[in-house]
């Protein structure tokens, strides 16, 4: 579990960081720069990280499910700074889980670099693992974040999509939103496995592994 934590810590943090990041960068272009202002646009894992969320639920998960679940502190956006607010939110929310993609197809490259850079033994092993764990650490986040359920990126984007009337029902579930994952994480989890195995060997094959 230690040499799994030490070889994951890195990738795990820029994944998580970058995400919230993103959310702040692209929420201070079409406008809001609350993010900016409460020092949140940092690569800074400590700016992002939520006790609770970050380190206690995903140590504790880990060790007792084997599945990693958790989430860092969220970025603050305020709707009404954005310039149209309905349609701007949905390209704040995309961005997290677009991160994670561009990150995902980085670990790939890196993976194959460490394969023919000639290292062997336990250097090779050390950052072949890594890589690969940068590639599905975010493939999950993307792909989990991309649910249609509030408040994950997913639901944010879906919200904007419908018509205001819809729109207002769907955002009524944010406060059982973390319910409404937990179930789904229990009963469907199986039927997003595939999907995330799916696009994690989609980066790989790019990257040519």
């Amino acid at each position: 579990m230690l040499q799994v934590l030490a070889v994951a810590a890195i990738p795990v943090l820029f994944a998580i960081t970058l995400h919230e990041v993103a959310h702040g960068w692209v929420a201070r272009r079409f406008g809001d720069r609350t993010a900016e202002m409460l020092g949140r646009l940092s690569v800074n894992p400590l700016k992002h990280i939520d006790p609770i969320g970050t380190v206690i639920v995903p140590a504790i998960a880990l060790m007792t499910t084997g599945f990693l679940f958790g989430w860092a502190k969220p970025v603050p956006v305020a709707m009404r700074n954005l310039r149209n607010p309905r349609r701007d939110m949905m390209f704040v929310a995309a961005a997290g889980p677009g991160a994670n993609l561009v990150m995902a197809l980085f670990w790939a490259f890196f993976t194959k670099l460490v394969a023919v850079s000639g290292l062997d033994g336990m250097t090779a092993q050390f950052f072949l693992t890594m890589g690969q764990i940068g590639v599905f650490i975010n493939v999950i986040l993307a792909v989990f974040n991309m649910l249609p359920i509030p408040p994950l990126d997913g639901g944010r984007v879906l919200s904007g999509l419908l018509p205001p009337r819809a729109s207002t029902r769907l955002d009524a579930l944010e406060p059982y939103g973390l319910i409404i994952v937990l179930a789904f994480i229990f009963f469907a989890w199986g039927y997003l496995r595939p999907v995330i195995a799916t696009v994690t060997n989609f980066f790989m094959s790019i990257a040519g592994l």
